[in-house]
């Protein structure tokens, strides 16, 4: 039994019915996909991206891209640019499809840039491999390590390890002279809700960065929900069963064993085998299990489990295409903008004391330039979020004032853009919660990337794996390890981790070979 229909739940159905296992996926919104979702809520024509929408961690995915989803209807599509970012005073820096591309526009606009950019990508071609294998398969991934000294020997592992380690506010710094490499790089940070001069960050500036150079950030035909629903769509071939609107109340335990869960309304529905629970962690042990079924220790190292910030989402349809002060961002599927380096420090500060920036910082993305079929021929389907502190309660003259900002932030880089606006829809923390239970209070990547809350230490001090202490129930969303993003690995760890406890190593073994999982499998924590 798999409890949610996100994309970790999603890939655990995926894995659970390719072992041959009776799969049961129950979601509580009246439609699968958690924050993979699509839906007209502006005006006819115009389909919006209801969270996540550009999906370089996918594509990259060794656990996704060995479905073949293009087998059950997905097609990717990218735009003419991967990101841009837009200086307030007109300027921009853009990754291209090409590393040639990237490096050309950072020298002209400060000699030597380029090079550095191609040192970066030759950083990332020598261990992309066993880095990602690394990144999204369990802690700890032995065998990646491993490959990633042979390649590197001492110095090289020296060097990727501080690079992981070190701000992207000092990263770029180090490596450019000019603004568009540090912004390349510190707004690709920006995507998780650590500061530009917190540890780590530079190695999620990077990592996309790299992502961006190596997959693009690709979107879906059609719309974000194309994804979910193919999973959806090979899950169902291979025999999984779904019930929409079935919210899961508990978990039932028995002699310290999950045997079933409680549904909404009233019925309960019984797990011969596991209970996979794509549920941010606070809720699974929180909510959807007895206290006293879990050691006292546990429940003290949640009440330091932090989350990451909040998020307000606003979607925009557009008669026309955004009018950009710098022409290079009209190919660019993502744009960051708002504000310039230092201007990333002052809005993550402001976020981490508990204030709303006056000048935000905003994802913005152009969906009809990656993907025409989101509007009609000559408009553009567009969207930007922005960060925000968490616990905030959001009344509706607070929200109004901050889209305000928003919206000013789009006009100081795209004068004319409220001039082409056909229809805005906003999402505030409370409805990206309401609309999805994973996403508490705005929260999108299932608790703090903060590296006090990552590896072995997520979701909170343990072994960075997805069994519980309730025999039989395995943790699966993005509150596990590796974290938010979608690349199914929560979602593959948790179902791995529940064949392996049901099978002797030979026969599980048996079970994969042929399938989507055979690659991902070999692993010497592998049961054999």
């Amino acid at each position: 039994m798999v409890i949610g229909a996100g994309p970790n739940g999603l890939v655990a159905a995926n894995a659970l019915a390719d072992a041959g296992w009776d799969v049961l996926v129950l979601e509580a919104q009246d439609t699968i996909g958690g924050a993979v979702r699509s839906a007209e809520v502006i005006a006819p024509g115009y389909v919006t991206d209801l969270f996540s929408a550009f999906y370089p961690l996918a594509a990259a995915s060794p656990v996704i891209r060995d479905l073949h989803l293009e087998e059950h209807g997905l097609v990717w599509r990218h735009a003419p640019s991967v990101v841009g970012h837009a200086f307030p005073d007109g300027r921009a820096a853009v990754l291209h499809r090409t590393v040639e591309d990237t490096a050309a526009g950072l020298d002209a606009d400060h000699p030597g840039d380029g090079d550095a950019w191609v040192e970066l990508h030759r950083q990332w071609t020598a261990v992309r491999g066993p880095l990602l294998d690394a990144l999204f398969t369990p802690f700890p991934p032995v065998r990646a390590m491993l490959s990633v000294l042979r390649t590197q020997r001492a110095a090289g592992l020296l060097d990727l390890t501080r690079l992981g380690l070190t701000p992207v506010r000092r990263l770029g710094s180090e490596n450019f002279g000019g603004d568009g490499g540090p912004a390349l790089l510190a707004g690709n940070a920006m995507h998780s809700d650590l500061p530009p001069d917190g540890a780590g960050s530079g190695f999620f500036g990077w990592l996309l960065c790299m992502l961006g150079q190596d997959v693009g950030f690709p979107v879906p035909e059609g719309g974000a929900g194309v994804l979910a629903d193919s999973l959806r769509r090979r899950a169902e071939a291979r025999g999984a069963q779904f019930r929409t609107s079935s919210p899961v109340t508990s978990v039932t335990v028995r002699g310290g064993r999950a045997v079933g869960v409680e549904i909404a309304g009233g019925g309960s529905v019984r797990a011969r085998r596991a209970v996979v629970a794509d549920v941010v962690a606070p809720a699974l042990y929180g909510d959807l299990l007895p206290r006293d079924s879990l050691p006292a220790g546990l429940l003290r190292d949640l009440d330091r489990f932090e989350w990451d910030g909040g998020t307000i989402k606003v979607n925009w349809a557009l008669d026309a295409p955004v009018p950009w002060r710098a022409p290079g961002l009209a190919g660019a599927g993502t744009v960051h903008l708002g504000v310039d380096n230092d201007g990333l420090l002052e809005a993550a500060k402001d976020i981490a004391l508990g204030r709303v920036p006056e000048h935000p910082f905003l994802l913005f993305g152009q969906m009809t330039t990656a993907d025409p079929s989101r509007s009609p021929a000559g408009t553009e389907s567009a969207w930007a979020y922005t960060h925000v502190p968490s616990g905030l309660e959001w009344q509706p003259d607070a929200l109004a004032r901050h889209v305000d900002r928003m919206r000013t932030s789009v006009e100081e880089v795209a004068p004319g853009f409220a001039d082409h606006l056909v229809g805005e829809h906003v999402q505030s923390p409370a409805l990206l919660e309401e609309w999805d239970a994973n996403l508490v209070g705005g929260a999108i990547n299932g608790g703090t990337s903060g590296l006090h809350q990552q590896l072995v230490l997520r979701p909170t001090p343990g072994l960075g794996r997805p069994e519980t202490p309730i025999e039989g129930l395995f943790l699966a969303s993005a509150s596990a390890h590796p974290g938010g993003g979608v690349h199914g690995a929560c979602g593959w760890n948790a179902a791995r981790a529940a064949l392996a406890t049901q099978r002797t190593g030979r026969r599980l073994r048996r079970a994969l070979v042929g399938t989507a999982w055979e690659r991902v499998l070999r692993d010497p924590r592998s049961p054999r």
